[in-house]
């Protein structure tokens, strides 16, 4: 028998919070302002934390936060009018309006800033910026050496120069048409001192590059570090196996191609999940047993050979059986 006792968590886990202000931030480019509707302060945050944001379209879209972490009553995020939208960005563009409740998920930060001392690099891809300069303001709180390289294609789609002037040169804006080309990544990577945290948060092809360079330069990987906006759907798996849900007390088998949350859901259950490509991290769930097939984009190598836990959307099984906690 299924235990239904938590059917509401996942909208019991929702803050509703209102839409106060809309400003222009870019070409193309929003910063939306999401205020608790009572006031007071909002659920904290640290450094490169994005939050869930519940559209009335009933879509769910991640967004980085980008005003400090010791701004306690409000969430900034900025939203890129994408020409491609499947209606995340259209929705934020085209329908919100001032004064509108939006349903959000606590933040949660699988992109954290390393608070140990050692110099911070930060390289941000257009809308990327929004986490890397979350952690600007607080590398800067906190007394840390740190430089953010920002990469535009265009000065007129640079967000939020207003806001970092007041930097100096730590701050570097890198124009794609008046340079000629892209960001030098190498360049960058090799002039960082050996002990710095690099940080990276944009396109695909940028990440994927900055992470080549990175590994063509020796830097230690658990000194990189990356945010990606969505990451290619992989298989589930190559084969069934059967997974079972310790708190609920069943059993599931998974077919060949099916991921275990669709599973879940067809059986009825209340999986929290977001993203459903591996990158939000919304779907984490414990392993008690077995071995998963890790496919997602957030936990690093260490993360993945303890097998602690796993991302439900994405990631398949190795061995014939899984145990969860769920």
């Amino acid at each position: 028998m299924v235990d239904m006792s938590n059917l509401s968590s996942l909208s019991a886990s929702l803050i509703d919070m209102r839409l106060t202000a809309v400003l222009y931030a870019a070409e193309g480019t929003n910063i939306y302002e999401l205020r608790r509707p009572e006031g007071g302060s909002v659920a904290p945050f640290t450094a490169g934390a994005h939050i869930d944001v519940h559209l009335p379209n009933g879509l769910i879209r991640q967004y980085s936060i980008l005003n400090a972490q010791s701004d306690t009553e409000r969430y900034l995020i900025a939203v890129k009018r994408d020409p491609a939208s499947r209606g995340g960005s259209a929705s934020m563009h085209e329908e919100l309006r001032v004064g509108a409740i939006l349903p959000i998920s606590k933040p949660r930060n699988h992109f954290p800033l390393v608070e140990g001392g050692a110099p911070v690099v930060l390289i941000a891809g257009g809308i990327g910026v929004t986490p890397l300069w979350s952690m600007a303001q607080r590398a800067s709180a906190i007394g840390l050496d740190w430089r953010l390289h920002y990469a535009v294609r265009n000065r007129a789609e640079a967000a939020l120069l207003n806001d970092m002037a007041g930097h100096g040169d730590r701050v570097r804006l890198h124009e794609d048409n008046v340079a000629g080309g892209p960001i030098d990544l190498a360049g960058i990577i090799a002039g960082a001192a050996p002990e710095a945290h690099l940080y990276c948060c944009g396109p695909g092809p940028m990440l994927d590059a900055f992470e080549a360079a990175c590994a063509a330069a020796g830097i230690a990987p658990d000194h990189v570090h990356v945010e990606r906006f969505s990451a290619p759907p992989p298989a589930a798996t190559t084969q069934g196996f059967v997974v079972e849900l310790a708190r609920s007390g069943i059993e599931l088998t998974v077919a060949p191609g099916e991921t275990i949350l669709e599973c879940a859901r067809k059986a009825g259950l209340p999986v929290e999940a977001s993203c459903e490509q591996g990158i939000c991290g919304a779907c984490e769930t414990r392993v008690l047993a077995g071995v998963p097939d890790h496919l997602d984009m957030i936990l690093n190598d260490a993360e993945r050979a303890s097998n602690a836990t796993m991302m439900i959307c994405c990631s398949g099984s190795r061995t014939e059986r899984l145990k969860l906690d769920l």
